[in-house]
């Protein structure tokens, strides 16, 4: 169980919602711990295909749990994660007809057989359907949730893969760039890098195979200069996975240090799952100074009518107008309402607009490809080349949805509360991790290859019609129809008959390619569209849910609260003093709590528990 600390604050806070008979509450406080209960902490390792990425996994957690070879390509997401004992889980993730999830199918298989599903080779295009395989292994550095997900060679933004990668960005704790040391970073790798650090702010990169290139310190320096250029500034690892995993053998500390994983590891544990915990440890101290003040709020009144009796009256109408406000924060006329409803409604237009205009755009650029070559001799390249154009297209529509998503979703809470930033929930875009959309591939078009039988029937056919026409004109001046003037017409005819026969064959190719390149943009362009459309639709109800239980919690207080108070003027005076000083010991625990919990956000949970503060009590 990680952090220790907020967890049993989070009980603490829980008995005493219990006491008070505020279940409303408690439903928050109960998300809290089961968000403390998964204390995973997830690390994508992304990059292009072969750079060693998997390598990386093995030498991180000292085990062979990622298949590595010259001629395997990972193919599917692994996800390495801490268990008591070793083993393999294959995910299949599916939906219904309408696009509801249904429970993930798992399959245990024995580890050795992980290559025969997570490679190309072992699962060529995903033959067998999965979503992602699950690597369990009893590893130190796992054991306090970090999980480290190898995924398939990105290929930049322009790749299916990249695009799947894309969408598991917003929901990851951390990424690593991999980029061997043979070359200085490549355009689509700085575009990667670009996009992954809008959508998740820490961000290294990791120089691997220092071991190979003599010249790897002139390629750190060249990589660091990109940045630099690009404006970013992302901590860079060079390291060595030879290096690593001869050192453990060996236990040759000196070793250890050259491979250059002393600092990356240190910046696992130290960078990202310490500032997990911080968030962590914030996000929890903020529900539980929020559930105090919702506890706080009935007795603060209470104890002001039975301290000042005339001024009851007075306060009673207060807390009157405020639960009013309270309600019409709950009705779809509230202004928070608006703007949410009005926002969903301009941002799903502004993305659908957006894609179909970059989408539109690469129609256009594809087409004038074709129209440059011949696609029966490049249809491969400008198939791939289009993959990548497309892929692009739509991970940077993505981006850019998650940035105005975000936005929209900071505007609903200043509108909501003044202090909005700390009431926003864990957003959910509406994206399994690793799962793309199914969009169909391009399909190839049947591209007519004229053959030499071919070219020589058109060839002979149009000689022969050529030495027809010059033999006939030949004999109306009384020469032979055999004649070198009528042999050359007929040479003349059939090279012209030959070139127009080819020319309509690749305009006809041509105007086939161009046909499917325009099907495959609008089967991309209605696909990523709903997808887009699902997002936000998940994004509105998340934003109204949690705001809505927000206004129903203040509402329920603030009704307590004028219940409290018109309590309080019918105390009998004799009991009003004992009845005072038992309000104020009750507001005292709660605000022990609430003091835990700022030291908890605070002093990283250390100053909470070492004052050796009493426990909260729980009893009226």
């Amino acid at each position: 169980m990680a952090l220790p600390d907020a967890v049993a604050l989070v009980d603490l806070a829980l008995k005493a919602t219990t006491a008070y008979k505020r279940p409303d509450l408690s439903r928050r406080l109960q998300a809290s711990r089961s968000r403390l209960a998964d204390p995973n902490v997830r690390v994508l390792i992304v990059g292009e295909f072969k750079q060693g990425k998997s390598q990386l996994v093995n030498a991180l957690v000292n085990a062979p749990v990622c298949p590595v070879d010259d001629d395997i390509a990972t193919a599917l997401p692994t996800v390495v994660r801490y268990a008591e004992a070793a083993g393999v889980t294959l995910v299949r993730e599916s939906e219904t007809e309408n696009g509801e999830p249904l429970p993930p199918q798992r399959t245990q298989v024995p580890i050795e057989q992980l290559a025969q599903y997570v490679s190309e080779a072992g699962n060529p295009g995903n033959r067998h359907q999965l979503t992602y395989a699950e690597v369990g292994i009893p590893r130190r550095l796992l054991e306090g949730g970090l999980v480290l997900v190898d995924t398939p060679g990105v290929g930049g933004l322009g790749s299916s893969h990249g695009a799947a990668t894309m969408s598991a960005l917003p929901r990851a704790d951390a990424v690593l760039l991999v980029s061997d040391a043979a070359q200085e970073y490549t355009a689509p790798e700085l575009d990667f890098l670009a996009a992954a650090r809008q959508l998740c702010p820490n961000v290294a990169c990791v120089i691997t195979k220092t071991d190979l290139y003599p010249q790897w310190r002139k390629i750190v320096d060249l990589d660091q200069g990109h940045l630099r250029v690009v404006g970013e500034s992302p901590r860079v690892f060079p390291v060595s996975s030879t290096l690593r995993l001869h050192a453990l053998r060996t236990e040759d500390n000196a070793l250890m240090e050259e491979s250059g994983y002393v600092e990356l590891i240190h910046y696992l544990q130290r960078d990202v799952l310490g500032h997990a915990d911080d968030l962590d440890r914030r996000s929890v101290s903020q529900d539980i100074i929020a559930v105090a003040e919702q506890l706080a709020t009935g007795m603060q009144s209470e104890l002001a009518a039975q301290q000042d009796p005339e001024q009851a009256a007075a306060l009673i109408e207060q807390l009157k107008a405020a639960k009013g406000k309270a309600d019409e924060l709950r009705q779809r006329s509230s202004r928070w309402q608006q703007t949410l409803n009005d926002g969903v409604q301009d941002l799903t237009s502004d993305i659908e607009y957006d894609l179909r205009d970059r989408l539109r755009a690469v129609s256009r650029e594809a087409e004038h490809v074709v129209d440059q070559s011949d696609p029966k001799d490049t249809w491969d390249q400008l198939s791939s080349w289009l993959d990548q154009q497309v892929s692009q297209a739509v991970s940077q529509n993505f981006v850019w949805a998650i940035q105005r998503a975000q936005w929209l979703s900071g505007q609903v809470a200043e509108h909501f509360s003044s202090s909005g930033a700390a009431l926003l929930p864990e957003l959910n875009f509406g994206q399994d991790d690793f799962r793309n959309s199914e969009v169909s591939a391009l399909e190839k078009p049947e591209l007519e290859k004229v053959g030499i039988g071919s070219k020589l029937f058109t060839g002979v056919r149009g000689g022969y019609s050529g030495f027809v026409m010059g033999g006939m004109a030949m004999g109306l001046a009384g020469v032979s129809m055999l004649n070198p003037i009528s042999a050359g017409a007929g040479l003349l005819f059939g090279g012209k008959t030959l070139y127009d026969e080819l020319k309509r064959n690749k305009q006809r190719r041509q105007s086939d390619a161009k046909q499917a390149v325009r099907k495959h943009v609008d089967d991309v362009t209605f696909q990523v569209g709903r997808d887009v459309r699902d997002m936000l639709r998940q994004l509105q109800r998340t934003l109204r849910d949690h705001f809505t239980t927000i206004a129903e919690e203040m509402s329920t207080s603030l009704n307590e609260a004028v219940i409290s108070a018109q309590k309080a003027v019918q105390t009998v005076e004799g009991n009003r003093s004992n009845r005072i000083s038992d309000l104020k010991a009750e507001l005292e625990r709660i605000d022990n709590l609430a003091q835990r919990a700022r030291a908890l956000d605070g002093a990283g949970g250390q100053a909470a528990f070492a004052s050796g503060s009493p426990a909260l009590g729980v009893g009226r």
